[in-house]
This record gives structure tokens, C-alpha cells and sequence, in this order.
């Protein structure tokens, strides 16, 4: 089969289309053919040797596609329509590796995918998998949103962004978010009840400040340009949840100011989320119900993998990048 793979880490230019096996499952993993996998921003980092992955490595987390082959254990038929999201590791081509998703099949264990609804396109499903359980494992199992609060989604027109502003509106919740502002319209589209231009900081804190109550859970993509911010507008006992941050120019918060409001700062990391298949299938169910719209802003062919990662390092568009193999 065709893969998309790396011997060194770089630029986008180290990419390669390359021939591979393709790996019979486990009793627990299902093959699955590829028709569109997602791509994420972490793929590039990744890519450049953020985390010193052992290499070749295939990038990839998300998938969208039909079952070829299945485990003795699986749930799944050959032939379903399933999507999911996998946490990125090396594969050499030899049994026992785990694969990325750049690639036209994929073994996964059958506890990271889900049914894919019937209305629901495959490019859509490779969209939404890692986004879709960030946005969900942060505003619900870390910032404990109810139904009827109030948030802040910084970057609400990026891939996981999008996600979180129309899971926090399909909650009821009245959501503030920040965006280019080229963008704010867009997050108005989403859902967002307030749309609010990323570089004024003191508009923010001016739409904050009329609100009936201050956003208890704030979701921030780019915590050390934000971190003062964030604890000064977040509700007393509220959190701020930490997906991401300018490694360049980290700052902490006044932790004086965190205390006093008894804040909890929250990073974590989205594949450690236990029954990641269940919120998989929750977002299915959004997704065919109309309540989640993935938007899809360009497709790539397998062979245009590089230039997938050149946009998403550029970040414009709003959205998620897909490439079918």
C-alpha cells in the first residue's frame, strides 16, 4: 500500500509517498481503508521532531473509511463506516507497529474508532476526531461546563476552536470567542454569542464584564500569550483549560491572582481520555443531527501531503485540512 512516511525529521520537504505492507489486525484492531485523514498541527510538529519520535514514521492521528479486516474481538463488520483518532506513533513497516494515518490502510484498535452516521461525510469524520475529543475532554471533563454557563474559546475559528464554540452553544451555554477579525463573523455562524477580536484584550474584558456571570470555563489554545488574561476573566473556583501554548515565550500567570480566585489551570492531554470511542459516537450523533458542523476547508491527495503541512503551519483558514489517499 501507499503511505505517506519520514526518515528525518524537518520541513515539509521531508515527506515521501512510499510503498509499505499492509498489516493484518489483532484480535482487538480492525484494518480500516482510508478515505480521508485528518490533519492536525501537531502532525508538523511532530514532523520536525518536536517529540523525537523513532523513525520512518507515517503522520497521522485521525481517520475516516471502511472496515477491510477485522480482529476475532472486533465489534466491526467488514465493510462498516467507521471514523476515529489514534495516538501518532512510529511504524517501520513490521508487524506490531502502530500506524499513522497518512497512509491508504490502517490497523486501529477498535476502541478508537466509531460508527460513522450515513450522513455524515467520510472527510467530515477524519475531521472531527482529534478536534472533536479535545474540545469535548476540555470543556466537559476538565472544565465541567453545564448546560445554561458560561465560556471563552480563544482561536474559536481553528480546527479544535470551531469545535469547542459548537459544542459549548450545542450545551445551551452562552460562549464568548475570540478570532482574526477577518473571522468574527464566522464565529457568529458557529454559534458563538459574542465574537471578539483576538488582539484587543480590552474588549474582551469589557464583553466579560457585561456578561450576567463570568465564564467558567475558559478553553485556550495558546496559553502563555493568554495566561494573565485567562485568570483575570475566568469566574471565582472557574478553569482555564490548556491545550497548547508559544513555546517561545512562555509565561506564567499571576498565581497570586489564580489563588485568590481559587482558579484551577488545567493542560492535559486529549489521548489519555478514557472510552474515546464514546465520545467519538456523541459526535457522530451531533454531527448527523446538524448540532456539530465540521468544516472542511481544503482536501489534499496523498501526494500533496506537503503541502497540507506548509497550510496548517500557516493556520489560514478556518476549519480543518483533509488528505485522502
Amino acid at each position: 500500500m501507499r503511505a505517506i512516511r519520514h526518515h528525518e525529521f524537518g520541513g515539509p520537504e521531508v515527506l515521501a509517498v512510499e510503498s509499505i505492507p499492509t498489516l493484518d489486525p489483532d484480535a482487538d484492531e480492525a484494518r480500516v481503508r482510508v478515505v480521508a485523514a485528518g490533519v492536525n498541527p501537531c502532525d508538523a510538529l511532530r514532523r520536525e521532531g518536536l517529540w523525537g519520535d523513532p523513525l520512518p514514521l507515517i503522520p497521522g492521528s485521525d481517520l475516516a473509511g471502511e472496515v477491510t479486516a477485522v480482529g476475532d474481538e472486533s465489534e466491526y463488520d467488514v465493510g462498516d463506516r467507521v471514523f476515529g483518532t489514534v495516538p501518532m506513533l512510529n511504524v517501520s513497516g513490521s508487524r506490531g507497529d502502530r500506524q499513522g494515518t497518512y497512509a491508504e490502510e490502517v490497523v486501529v484498535r477498535t476502541d478508537r474508532l466509531a460508527p460513522l452516521a450515513d450522513d455524515v461525510s467520510f472527510a467530515e469524520g477524519a475531521a472531527v476526531g482529534l478536534v472533536g475529543c479535545t474540545a469535548w475532554r476540555g470543556l466537559v471533563e476538565f472544565g465541567r461546563l453545564r448546560p445554561g454557563g458560561t465560556c471563552l474559546v480563544h482561536g474559536g475559528t481553528g480546527g479544535v476552536g470551531h469545535v469547542a464554540v459548537q459544542l459549548a452553544a450545542a450545551m445551551g451555554a452562552t460562549v464568548v470567542a475570540t478570532a482574526h477579525p477577518d473571522r468574527l463573523d464566522d464565529l457568529l455562524r458557529l454559534g458563538a454569542d459574542h465574537a471578539v477580536d483576538y488582539t484587543d484584550d480590552d474588549a474582551l474584558v469589557a464583553v466579560v464584564d457585561a456578561l450576567d456571570s463570568p465564564p467558567e470555563v475558559v478553553f485556550d489554545h495558546m496559553f502563555g500569550a493568554h495566561a494573565g488574561l485567562d485568570v483575570e476573566v475566568v469566574a471565582p473556583g472557574g478553569s482555564v483549560v490548556v491545550i497548547g501554548g508559544n513555546h517561545d515565550q512562555p509565561r506564567m500567570p499571576d498565581l497570586t491572582a489564580a489563588i485568590g480566585k481559587d482558579v484551577t489551570i488545567q493542560p492535559f492531554d486529549v489521548f489519555n481520555l478514557a472510552h474515546i470511542d464514546r465520545v467519538l459516537r456523541h459526535l457522530s450523533a451531533l454531527m448527523s443531527s446538524g448540532d456539530l458542523s465540521v468544516r472542511v476547508a481544503h482536501r489534499y491527495d496523498l501526494d500533496e501531503a506537503a503541502a497540507a503541512h506548509r497550510a496548517v503551519e500557516g493556520e489560514r483558514f478556518v476549519g480543518k485540512l483533509v488528505v485522502e489517499p
